[in-house]
């Protein structure tokens, strides 16, 4: 296996464990207008799973109600995906919308998914990725209630929380509830980034939340309605089943991949470190087997190199068929970065370095400044680069700002 590149010296530190995963468990709260339905426990705490397996909780608000559903690919319970899992308990599901990467979950980034019908169900499926990403009047007529349940990584620039906001939105506007069955934020145990400007708001930033801000969909929905990012005129009616004994510092292993380009724990717990990479001109490893799990250019030095190539999830991956020098991360094990995240949260001192060395070979390292921007939340950290400051300067800068964050978290946090 090659050897890890100086590049990745932020890793090297990592000899402790992990802390705070025996934090104790208290009972969910919520402080907006909806429900949250409570579970108490007793004894031993069980295995944390999401709580699609509450069904007893959920099913009976669903019976005789009309059901869209917001889900895809990870949407499962041991399994079986819960479209088949309502349908067999004989709830009324009207149809199904559907986020980037599709229902499915096997389309490219950024690629429009398209209306169409579930060739197992006969259901029709709604796309909310592409022109349209909030569901119209039409579209809600025939809905009571707005189910939903996918799998979140975490990470701002991740779009299923801002599919979230927008249902969340046109739920409110017509008057529709939507039901958020919870599930464990893999990235949940530590919080960092720059706060999003709204000035910069899209669909990879859709709400003034941190890179890593901590916080499951849920309790991510409480705080777009109680902040007011989502007008209180526009707020409908939200009924959470939160999940038994899920704390934030419990580490959860996604059981299926997110995204095409999210394969396995590493990819997840490396992502938010390395997405920034994608408004610049070095490659995370789409094209490969090793997407978020490697990142090169062919004029960066490393021992390592790999070449991207078309295939399913990355039809045209940047740097296409040219040979990549740069670093594998594949031989760090996953619990030594959420370690090492824990500790330090988001690694800067990479995309520094690899912003130095690509500029003094004469290469653009900011080739989509514009995109670059829209991931940070602002021109904040593109600038702080070209000026010259280092990963401390840079990670210092977020300090006062995470702190207000930090305290305003903790009145819509569900799980200790």
């Amino acid at each position: 296996m090659a050897k890890i590149h100086v590049f990745i010296c932020f890793f090297l530190f990592i000899t402790t464990n992990c802390g705070n995963s025996e934090a104790a468990v208290t009972s969910p709260r919520t402080q907006v207008q909806g429900e949250v339905v409570e579970e108490q426990s007793e004894g031993p705490a069980p295995v944390v799973r999401p709580a699609a397996f509450e069904m007893e909780t959920y099913l009976p608000s669903l019976k005789g109600k009309r059901v869209a559903l917001l889900v895809n690919q990870t949407s499962t319970l041991g399994g079986v995906h819960l479209v088949d899992t309502l349908l067999a308990s004989g709830i009324d599901v009207r149809k199904i919308f559907a986020p980037e990467h599709g229902f499915r979950g096997g389309g490219d980034a950024g690629t429009t998914i398209k209306d169409g019908k579930d060739q197992a169900t006969g259901l029709p499926i709604k796309s909310l990725y592409g022109k349209n990403k909030k569901p119209t009047e039409k579209d809600l007529s025939d809905v009571d209630i707005i189910l939903f349940d996918i799998q979140d990584v975490g990470a701002r620039f991740y779009t299923y929380i801002s599919s979230l906001y927008y249902v969340l939105e046109a739920a409110g506007r017509h008057g529709k509830t939507v039901m958020i069955l919870d599930r464990p934020n893999p990235n949940g145990h530590y919080i960092d980034g720059p706060i999003l400007d709204m000035a910069h708001q899209s669909f990879v930033g859709i709400a003034p939340i941190p890179v890593v801000h901590g916080l499951t969909v849920a309790e991510f929905a409480q705080m777009a309605i109680g902040e007011g990012w989502i007008p209180s005129k526009l707020a409908p009616k939200l009924v959470i089943i939160p999940m038994k004994s899920y704390t934030h510092a419990t580490p959860y292993e996604l059981p299926v991949p997110p995204s095409p380009n999210l394969p396995n724990q590493l990819s997840i717990y490396l992502y938010p470190s390395l997405c920034f990479f994608e408004g610049t001109a070095v490659s995370v490893g789409r094209g490969t087997n090793n997407q978020f799990q490697v990142y090169g250019h062919p004029k960066l030095p490393g021992q390592y190199t790999f070449t991207p190539v078309s295939g399913p999830g990355s039809k045209y991956p940047k740097l296409e068929n040219k040979e990549c020098r740069g670093v594998i991360l594949t031989g760090i094990p996953p619990a030594d970065i959420y370690t090492a995240t824990n500790k330090d949260g988001i690694e800067v001192d990479m995309l520094v370095r690899c912003y130095r060395s690509l500029t003094d070979a004469g290469v653009e390292f900011f080739t989509r400044p514009d995109f670059f921007d829209l991931l940070a939340g602002g021109p904040g950290l593109r600038e702080a680069i070209l000026r010259g400051d280092s990963a401390e300067q840079i990670k210092a800068g977020w300090l006062a700002e995470l702190f207000d964050y930090r305290e305003m978290r903790e009145g819509y946090l569900l799980y200790p």
